[in-house]
């Protein structure tokens, strides 16, 4: 019973991440590494699926929405809020999160926060990068590679990108759940900085 409610979950999860995404499905037998998660101690994470689990636990309950997090690892999955997301999947990083390959190398953890019935409504990405100096590359590199991005299903209306210490935020969706999201990073997070808000042609 326990394997076939996994097998129902991971579909639940394919088809969340993948229906109405990006043009390339990650491959899901690529298996991310276990690798530790960093981070920093001054905003009070250690991983980036902390940083994003303490902005979702700041979410009255009238305004959450059917969420789901992680990758296709089933240990990384969680059907109930964000995941960790494996960084050796650069293709799924950049499918599903929209952080391009070329800004993968400059990563050592990500996670994941997607509503589950359409991408597009929301998907919410957290990044540690290794180097603070490269922390506006990374921002800058997600709002070109979205940019450029052709949507199936209808586009997001809406991408904000937060830096939070050493971490980048980014988000995108439908305007009132990216503002609820906006609202909820900058008070759980003092030392957040809006560094892209951009609406989609």
């Amino acid at each position: 019973m326990k394997r076939i409610v996994a097998l129902l979950l991971t579909a639940l999860m394919v088809f969340a991440f993948m229906a109405c995404d990006t043009p390339e499905n990650p491959d899901a037998s690529q298996q991310p590494g276990n690798v530790e998660d960093p981070g920093t101690t001054d905003i009070g994470v250690e991983s980036a699926v902390e940083l994003l689990t303490k902005v979702w636990d700041s979410y009255a309950e009238e305004d959450k929405f059917p969420a789901a997090g992680g990758d296709f690892n089933e240990e990384n999955m969680n059907m109930e809020g964000p995941g960790k997301y494996g960084v050796e999947d650069t293709e799924g990083l950049d499918a599903t999160l929209g952080l391009p390959a070329s800004s993968a190398a400059l990563i050592d953890d990500a996670a994941s926060l997607l509503h589950m019935m359409n991408a597009n409504t929301f998907t919410g990405g957290a990044f540690h990068v290794t180097d603070a100096a490269n922390v506006s590359t990374v921002a800058d590199s997600i709002k070109a590679n979205l940019a450029d991005r052709q949507w199936l299903c209808g586009s997001p209306e809406i991408l904000v990108v937060f830096t939070i210490g050493d971490y980048v935020v980014s988000a995108f969706g439908h305007t009132d759940i990216i503002n609820t999201f906006k609202t909820r990073v900058v008070e759980t997070f003092e030392s957040a900085e809006l560094v892209i808000e951009e609406t989609f042609a």
